[in-house]
């Protein structure tokens, strides 16, 4: 009992901290006519998404070198104590192995290899990999008391990523015993700490009201913490690409867009792209060039098609060939020449990606004299053309007045255009303007909703495609864990497929009944991020008892939201259903067919199963009717009595058989042999 005062105690005193340190966060920005100190911080992160400009960044090389000195004069006064040889080949394994994960193609089962050793070593980095990868079970054996101990080890010496560990076994009960308050301690501290993970976790928790009391502001300054590194990677990268596939509907529905690309179905461009076939090249190395739809980044395959391509007189082909040369990595040295080569290349032939590509080399100054109106000519017509990035950086110069007349409207236009096709630099730039309410007014609710958006498009969000990976591969337990942790981070399609693989009960992390409630939990988060089978989900427990107590009027609350909100077939035809037999809702079989009737508007797909309930329903007024007016002697007993209580299923059943027996005969006769 004293252990437990002492922990809230603790819970107190740290709310009590957070609150005074985010107070001075969240106080909503007042816009004056010369916003110049909100307008510069969005203007910082309104830089290319896909240029490494030297010369622009000066001025954060200049910070730096000062910096640098004023390390340097510490360091004069305090010298540090030589390194052991011990830590100096713990150093050295380390810098081995991330240097091997910072690859676009990866020996993911070496790098790992030297970060145990580096481990051992006692290198706190690798040890705090080590340990993710032993509770995840990704790339070292899964071993959860291992990760307990390293967790534990390193949140002792103050390692904020250890805290979000704790944090997320504590809210999983995964190693330790299920507890919300130690683990909304563990994400307090590692949020302060800098921990991206947690303070993600954090967002989400005061986003949704979860062990907290709901708070927007709180929740705006945590997100707007991870967005602005996510945006600041991505400024120094590329758009990511996140996939986020559900389960659910894979299996429900296989060979959707959102699904992994089949093999065979790769290898077929692979063998057309051989033969010669210039759009199976372009496509090829546009995958291999971004990553997703399960084929691995891997820029030297992607050079390789664009090169074929482009020597056939491809645009498009030479266009990312130039974007190649103007990042520069591994595989290809930066060289502002060839990329201008390139995309003039491109340009030339009116091809969107080959004049944006001018625009940010005229806009920057590379390899060229900087030249606004230029820039501004070329972005318009690859905007025009509905190109992604001229569209962004169209709007950073209307935001910024570079070469145009200032005009906010004209940029959230053409933010809003690049949104739309998922750019994260966007989705960024419109956030931090209705955070602040520049040429809007203020929503923090949008805002956040925003921030979080760009969130979910950190590099951890490849994790979602590791744990799809995982689960097809029938590592169901590694699945389940690491969709349980982005499940933390607030990722919907991670929480309904943790909730989908608790369902079928693939793992056995934890016994069926506590599988059963924790799916009802995860569904329930999903369905509060607007995922409609989700809601039907949640009516679906609470209509058999799945996890919980059967409760025929919470199951009906649960299929009038998803009926009303998001208009779902299922819940229309499970409302129908509930008023037909009177559970939960009052028996009325007019309202009851209204919903079957509006089951069959909504969905193709309920049609059939409409028309048999709807035939069950006229049966049933036939049965009232000689009940009412006791024609028969089966008007002295009901339905069930005469018919026993599954009648329903009974007659579906026949029903059933009689359509398919006319679909039979109704066939035409095969044609005649001649």
């Amino acid at each position: 009992m004293t252990r437990l005062k002492a922990w809230w105690v603790v819970l107190l005193v740290t709310l009590a901290c957070v609150t005074v340190l985010v107070s001075a966060e969240t106080t909503p920005t007042t816009i004056s006519n010369d916003d110049d100190q909100e307008q510069g911080g969005v203007e910082k992160n309104l830089d290319s998404a896909e240029i490494i400009n030297n010369e622009s960044d000066s001025a954060n090389k200049e910070a730096e070198e000062e910096k640098d000195g004023e390390t340097t004069a510490d360091e004069e006064k305090e010298p540090k104590k030589p390194l052991t040889p011990n830590e100096v080949r713990a150093n050295e394994l380390f810098d081995a192995a991330m240097a091997i994960l910072n690859q676009t193609k990866q020996d993911e089962k070496h790098a790992y290899t030297l970060l145990q050793s580096a481990a051992e070593l006692g290198h706190t980095e690798a040890l705090q990999k080590v340990a993710w990868a032993r509770l995840l079970g990704k790339h070292l054996k899964q071993n959860i008391s291992h990760a307990v101990e390293i967790f534990e080890s390193l949140a002792m010496r103050g390692n904020a990523d250890a805290q979000m560990g704790l944090g997320f076994m504590y809210a999983t009960g995964i190693g330790k015993n299920s507890s919300q308050a130690k683990a909304l301690v563990h994400y307090t501290f590692g949020a302060l700490g800098g921990s991206q993970w947690a303070q993600m976790a954090l967002a989400y928790r005061y986003w949704s009201g979860i062990s907290v009391a709901s708070n927007c502001e709180t929740a705006l300054t945590y997100y707007r913490k991870v967005s602005r590194t996510v945006a600041d990677e991505v400024s120094l990268t590329r758009n990511r690409v996140v996939q986020r596939v559900r389960l659910l509907d894979e299996v429900d529905s296989p060979g959707s867009l959102s699904t992994p690309l089949d093999d065979d179905l790769i290898q077929y461009y692979q063998f057309l792209a051989e033969k010669g076939d210039v759009q199976a090249q372009v496509g090829l190395g546009q995958l291999h060039y971004q990553g997703g739809r399960g084929v691995e980044q891997d820029h030297q395959r992607a050079l390789n098609y664009f090169v074929q391509a482009a020597e056939a007189g491809n645009a498009n082909a030479m266009a990312f060939l130039g974007k190649m040369y103007l990042e520069g990595s591994s595989v290809v040295k930066q060289s502002n020449e060839t990329a201008l080569k390139y995309f003039k290349r491109a340009a030339d032939q009116n091809n969107a990606v080959g004049q944006s590509g001018l625009g940010l080399m005229y806009l920057h100054g590379c390899g060229v004299p900087q030249d606004y109106k230029l820039a501004l000519k070329y972005f318009t017509s690859a905007a025009e053309q509905g190109w992604v990035d001229g569209q962004l950086q169209l709007g950073n110069m209307y935001f910024s007045g570079m070469g145009v007349r200032r005009d906010y409207k004209m940029a959230i236009k053409y933010f809003n255009l690049a949104s739309q096709s998922g750019h994260v630099l966007a989705f960024y730039n419109l956030a931090l303007m209705q955070a602040s309410g520049t040429g809007m007014v203020r929503s923090c609710h949008t805002s956040v909703e925003l921030f979080k958006n760009v969130a979910e498009r950190g590099k951890w969000g490849e994790m979602l495609m590791e744990a799809h990976s995982a689960y097809w591969d029938s590592r169901h337990t590694q699945a389940l864990v690491t969709y349980m942790l982005l499940a933390e981070l607030g990722y919907e399609v991670a929480q309904s497929n943790a909730a989908f693989l608790l369902d079928r009960h693939e793992t056995e992390l934890f016994k069926r009944e506590e599988s059963l409630a924790r799916a009802l939990m995860y569904w329930g988060r999903a369905a509060s991020q607007g995922y409609a089978v989700a809601r039907v989900k949640l009516g679906d427990y609470h209509y058999y008892g799945y996890g919980t107590s059967v409760d025929y009027e919470t199951a009906a609350a649960h299929y009038r939201l998803a009926s009303e909100q998001q208009h779902n077939a299922q819940a229309m035809f499970n409302l129908g259903y509930m008023h037909e037999q009177g559970l939960g809702l009052k028996q009325d079989m007019h309202l009851a067919k209204r919903f079957y009737d509006m089951a069959a508007e909504a969905s193709a797909d309920a049609q059939v199963p409409v028309a048999l309930a709807l035939a069950k329903l006229a049966l049933l007024f036939t049965f009232k009717y000689f009940e009412d007016f006791k024609w028969t002697q089966l008007s002295k007993g009901s339905i069930e009595e005469f018919l026993g209580p599954d009648w329903d299923i009974y007659l579906m059943a026949v029903l059933s058989v009689i359509i398919a027996m006319l679909i039979l005969f109704r066939r035409p006769p095969p044609p005649l042999a001649m």
